[in-house]
């Protein structure tokens, strides 16, 4: 019998309704409201565009002319709108808008900080510099939708400093962070503050190169997120870590493309669906899981397609934890085990997948190599895993089949791994 975990409605309404090529399915539900008044912001420095910011009401939009905006105190946003009159800051149309200041001493842009910020949406503009580029405080409803956020200091993108809820992180650039180099860091460790029922989604990060580096890390206690359809590469850690969520409904976890990782390509410490995913090319594992400020427990993972030279999939501590569900995936080693299990694999669910490489065979068939697939290499330079013609991937267990694949299609059939032909 499938084993269904505790997924928030809100999340699970989102990943139901998803529709291939509809940006606007990871958007809140008041992303369609018209603004009440538009207020052209000529070019100009950056403290007059703190004062215009700090002046706005529900249903303003503040239109930005290009330009440089230099702050060089620190900026901490705290305007709020509500679900009828949302607050808009947006660069003008085919506008270059850059935020910046001259040092690191402080974050370019904070929200939240000081005090409560809902119904916001910052959109379409360049943030460079300072420590953290963009920090999110005590946050709620905030929409922050195609940023470029390059070159900072520490983090490009943080919400670690509070509670956060319903945020929205869709179709952003971000790449070059400095210090611990995450693209985003979401909530703090051992749940000191969470992020929960937040989309992050059509993001491209790449070139996290820190101490640390991942491109998104969601920490312990955090719950009920959707992270959907990012394309993150060239990681020094994990492109995508998630820790568990302390008994709270389930993260989701679909349809990223990740690939060139130092560490592990994905790390999922449990309570997650992870799904549709497709993992090339990792210094560690194709994807990893253990123990990590919480117990790897209920964690499922289903229809993925893992690729790497060294080991594919490593199950560290999946012994005897409760829920623990490998099924339909297609899972390949070069050199080394498909599935790794370092401290055993008692009572894990192992159905449907497809291997190359070395490891237990128990809920496996064998594949063939790369060439079952349209266009993929070990390292992650062609990631077309669609299925060749004559793939051997028509193994997957009806009772842990997904609905649709990597690209939104419908699965017509039982076919292993994130794609169908």
């Amino acid at each position: 019998m499938r084993r269904h975990l505790p997924v928030s409605f809100a999340l699970l309404l989102t990943a139901i309704t998803l529709a291939s090529g509809d940006d606007a399915r990871y958007a809140p539900a008041w992303a369609g409201i018209a603004p009440k008044r538009i207020i052209q912001h000529p070019a100009s420095d950056g403290d007059s565009l703190v004062r215009a910011v700090a002046a706005l009401q529900p249903g303003d939009q503040l239109v930005l002319a290009a330009g440089t905006y230099r702050v060089e105190r620190m900026w901490d946003i705290r305007v709020s709108g509500t679900a009828e009159a949302p607050i808009w800051i947006v660069a003008a149309d085919g506008a270059a808008v850059v935020l910046t200041r001259s040092d690191d001493r402080q974050n370019v842009v904070n929200i939240g900080q000081g005090g409560a910020v809902e119904y916001l949406c910052l959109r379409g503009v360049e943030i460079t510099g300072g420590s953290h580029g963009l920090r999110l405080g005590r946050c709620r409803e905030v929409w922050i939708d195609r940023c470029h956020i390059h070159h900072t200091g520490q983090v490009c993108l943080s919400a670690n400093s509070a509670d956060t809820s319903r945020l929205f992180l869709t179709r952003n650039h971000l790449h070059h962070g400095g210090g611990h180099g995450e693209g985003m860091y979401l909530g703090a460790n051992n749940g000191e503050f969470i992020m929960s029922e937040s989309v992050i989604a059509l993001n491209h990060i790449h070139d996290c190169r820190g101490s640390q580096g991942d491109g998104i890390e969601v920490k312990q206690g955090s719950w009920g997120n959707l992270i959907a359809e990012n394309d993150i590469h060239d990681t020094q850690y994990p492109c995508i870590t998630v820790y568990g969520t302390a008994g709270k409904p389930v993260n989701i976890i679909e349809r990223n493309l990740c690939r060139r990782s130092d560490d592990h390509t994905m790390q999922v410490q449990g309570e997650a669906i992870v799904r549709n995913n497709v993992l090339i090319s990792a210094k560690g594992s194709g994807f990893a899981s253990t123990d990590h400020q919480g117990k790897t427990v209920n964690l499922q993972v289903v229809h993925n397609t893992i690729i790497n030279a060294g080991h594919a999939f490593s199950g560290g501590s999946w012994n005897g934890r409760e829920g623990m569900v490998l099924a339909n995936n297609v899972i390949y080693s070069r050199d080394q085990n498909a599935l790794h299990f370092a401290n055993g694999r008692e009572g894990v669910t192992i159905t449907g997948n497809v291997i190359v490489g070395h490891g237990p065979k128990e809920g496996t068939s064998p594949g063939r190599g790369l060439g079952d697939f349209a266009g993929l290499d070990w390292d992650g330079g062609k990631h077309d895993a669609t299925p060749a013609p004559d793939a051997p991937f028509e193994k997957a267990d009806a009772d842990y089949l997904a609905e649709t694949d990597f690209s939104g299609r419908p699965r017509t059939g039982p076919v292993s791994g994130a794609r169908v032909r």
